[in-house]
């Protein structure tokens, strides 16, 4: 269920309406204002890159994709056969917006617009993209998003049915760019083969049945891509977690008959120059039953995916060590089943962590601290310049900012950075923060935290979340926390370069965010 992405991306620099394929992509801007056809408000104006087709349409494309409905707005797909007008015979055009005061779209308009329209043509068995590109210092920005963007909507997963799907997803994409042989472009669609096939492998582990994947067949499956892909690799099993004094994912894990792991991978770049160490940590709840206080029934299949946050890092680190940038990452990967059973944690335990302290249980459904906890500050003990860390933690985040926008805790410096990377790849997030009120409310009586506000109840959920993970980092690490309940798995249809089903969000944040701090 794990295989890498297999569908090809190449450049081309062929006149578009001379490019032998089954589908050619072209964007179109809204006009506001503008006249359209006869009978039909608006107009529209083909995107750069078309120019050739718009001629062999004899200027008459416009007037036509108009008549079939097309607006213009982002992310719309319109397809006009062609009947030989030039050499594909389906052109797909996607909307790209109102006409950009710059050169071109803003990138995530058009990896957006790329993989809206790649999606659409599945049955194909090869597209042309030839989509708004500028001859300036922002080419390869927009070439990026194009090119992530197209292998990213031609994903699909695998899944379990016994008849194969009537529409495969695209199997070569060829990207047009004004010099195929440019070794920025090239080096552009390197890293976007390796960054697309992580986040696929991402969205494949959140996507596979959980009874395929407990953690000891999840730790399995990570171990044997990341030494595949020439990582150092450590594998706590429930004895080594119990001899190194892991309560929190002991105690998670007490109610399954599949046993905890906390895996760590580590890559470490060419030579012996002191760099700077980042720690990324993600939650590994292969299911989330609440335990003993247990979930409601309704939507708690969905719960497969309380395993994004590791899925993600450990993504991350096989993207990481392919592009091998000039600074040292370990990622730490709790994983635990939440089961309710005869042997499962209760309300009212306490709990040792890794770091000494001692937690009063409250809500076994509060699980996810639990493990990140220990995991967290493991990472501190082995020493880390920053610290990452990303969970499906708490359905508070979807409430206080919906299902595609990821709420960041921590410290200040980190928790921007944090936003930036995520503004620049089309990972939204938004910094939250840690009050005070919030963290005395969870003085514990009988330990030295209780493990959520009990007089809050459910308010301000997300931040007693934050809240009780900044008790397991160290003095003076930068850290942010970063809750992707919400973005890390999509409901409903497909949409921009979202599948249905898990998303692989934020690996692309935390590439963004190493890459970042490789360059200071």
């Amino acid at each position: 269920m794990t295989a890498p992405l297999t569908t090809a991306l190449r450049l081309v620099d062929t006149d578009p309406a001379e490019l032998t394929t089954d589908a050619i992509v072209i964007g179109v801007h809204s006009v506001s204002g503008g006249d359209g056809p006869p009978g039909l408000a608006g107009a529209l104006l083909l995107a750069s890159g078309a120019e050739s087709i718009a001629a062999a349409f004899d200027g008459k494309l416009t007037e036509t994709l108009a008549r079939l409905g097309a607006s213009g707005s982002a992310g719309e797909v319109t397809k006009v056969a062609t009947l030989g007008t030039v050499a594909a015979p389906v052109v797909a055009v996607v909307g790209l917006g109102p006409e950009p005061t710059g050169a071109a779209p803003a990138p995530e308009i058009l990896r957006r617009g790329a993989a809206a329209a790649v999606r659409s043509l599945a049955g194909n068995g090869s597209v042309a993209v030839a989509l708004p590109l500028p001859d300036d210092e922002d080419g390869p920005a927009a070439l990026r998003a194009v090119a992530e963007g197209a292998l990213l909507g031609s994903y699909k997963f695998a899944g379990y049915k016994t008849k194969p799907a009537p529409r495969l997803p695209v199997a070569d994409i060829a990207v047009h760019v004004p010099d195929a042989g440019d070794k920025t472009a090239q080096d552009e669609v390197t890293r976007a083969l390796t960054v697309a096939g992580v986040v696929a492998r991402c969205r494949d582990w959140v996507n596979t049945a959980p009874n395929d994947l407990r953690p000891p067949a999840f730790a399995d499956a990570v171990v044997a891509a990341a030494s595949a892909a020439g990582l150092e690799v450590e594998v706590l099993d429930e004895a080594a977690l119990q001899a190194g004094g892991y309560g929190g994912i002991l105690a998670v894990g007490l109610g399954s008959a599949a046993p905890p792991r906390l895996v760590k991978l580590t890559y470490k770049p060419a030579g012996d120059g002191a760099r700077k160490r980042v720690a990324l940590v993600g939650k590994g709840i292969t299911f989330d039953t609440g335990g003993v206080s247990i979930k409601p029934a309704q939507g708690m299949w969905e719960m497969k995916s309380d395993m994004a946050g590791a899925a993600a890092v450990a993504a991350t680190l096989l993207a990481i060590a392919d592009l091998k940038p000039d600074v040292e990452v370990s990622g730490y990967l709790p994983m635990a089943e939440n089961m309710p059973s005869a042997t499962a944690y209760r309300p009212g335990d306490v709990v040792t962590m890794f770091n000494g302290k001692k937690v009063e249980v409250l809500n076994t459904d509060a699980e996810g601290r639990m493990i990140l906890g220990d995991a967290m500050a493991r990472a501190c003990a082995d020493g880390c310049d920053y610290l990452f860390e990303t969970s499906t933690l708490t359905g508070g985040q979807v409430i206080a900012l919906g299902k595609r926008v990821a709420g960041v805790m921590g410290t200040t410096e980190m928790c921007d950075r944090v936003r930036d990377a995520g503004e620049a790849v089309g990972e939204a997030a938004w910094p939250m923060p840690l009050p005070d009120d919030v963290r005395t409310g969870m003085d514990s009586d009988v330990a030295d935290i209780s493990q959520v506000n009990a007089s809050m109840d459910r308010a301000g959920h997300m931040l007693q979340g934050g809240v009780f993970l900044r008790e397991f980092v160290a003095d003076g690490v930068p850290w942010a926390h970063i809750d992707i309940a919400g973005p890390s798995y999509h409901s409903g249809e497909p949409t921009g370069h979202w599948s249905k089903g898990g998303t692989g969000v934020p690996v692309r944040t935390l590439l963004e965010l190493v890459d970042r701090i490789a360059a200071e």
